[in-house]
């Protein structure tokens, strides 16, 4: 990471050494707490298991994740591509994900790919890339949203489903050790809910970040658990996926997008 003494915190907080949303509206809006809530409980608990030595943060923005795992790597390298709306001056490489990355083959330990491949038009060529600058066994981390609005327009192209997911990763030469959603019909209604009520004028913004905490509360109970996890099956809020890049990795079906 360039000049990692001038890194800043962004999207992520840590209390207690736990990661969380952060509380600064400027980084997360008051109708997106509950998403950013469930995707830090999935890096919280995933990048101590799975991270270590050389790290890439492909799409990196402002690098949020940085606060996590810089304790578990030897090094971090933060690629983005020019059309980002996160400048920041951390970032190591600009460059298309859509085409060829500039590193070599088996020059990273772990991949962290953080809602970035819903903003690819061709995302076939990243997997296999990523496949091919892992070291066999390497580790890729990430995570896409499902039910959610459009973002980042117009750079927001897809929506993957469970199975999409795992095509990519058996096709690209990945072993998935983790794929899970990311909360399901309690989640999707109020992030729906709580992305309209928060224009409300005066007391919108905090109906809406008391909504997302009422239901972050009401799914750590049992009985909300479980309707979250069941209803995820047909009904998710988004994935996180943990694989590991197999040793005979992946060749990209076409030159086409090579340059």
């Amino acid at each position: 990471m360039r000049n990692p003494d001038t890194w800043k915190p962004s999207k992520y907080r840590l209390v207690k050494n736990s990661l969380r949303a952060s509380t600064n509206s400027q980084e997360v809006g008051a109708g997106s707490r509950l998403l950013v809530e469930v995707i830090a409980k999935f890096y919280d608990r995933a990048i101590p298991n799975y991270v270590s030595g050389r790290l890439i943060d492909l799409g990196c923005g402002k690098a949020p994740l940085f606060l996590k795992y810089r304790s578990f790597v030897s090094s971090v390298t933060c690629v983005d591509w020019g059309n980002t709306s996160h400048k920041n001056e951390n970032l190591d490489v600009e460059c298309d994900l859509s085409k060829r990355l500039p590193f070599d083959e088996a020059s990273f330990d772990a991949v962290i790919l953080s809602d970035v491949l819903e903003h690819l038009p061709n995302p076939d060529f990243l997997w296999c890339e990523m496949a091919r600058i892992l070291t066999p066994g390497g580790r890729l981390l990430m995570n896409v949203p499902y039910f959610y609005p459009l973002h980042e327009i117009p750079f927001d192209f897809y929506r993957y489903s469970r199975f999409a997911l795992e095509r990519f990763a058996r096709e690209s030469g990945f072993e998935i050790i983790e794929l899970q959603p990311l909360g399901g019909s309690p989640e999707v209604f109020t992030d729906i809910l709580a992305k309209h009520i928060q224009f409300i004028p005066i007391v919108g913004r905090l109906m809406a970040r008391s909504i997302q905490a009422l239901t972050l509360a009401f799914v750590r109970t049992t009985m909300g658990g479980r309707l979250s996890m069941r209803s995820a099956e047909y009904y998710p809020f988004g994935y996180a996926m943990v694989a590991s890049r197999r040793a005979d990795g992946c060749t990209p079906n076409s030159e086409d997008t090579v340059t």
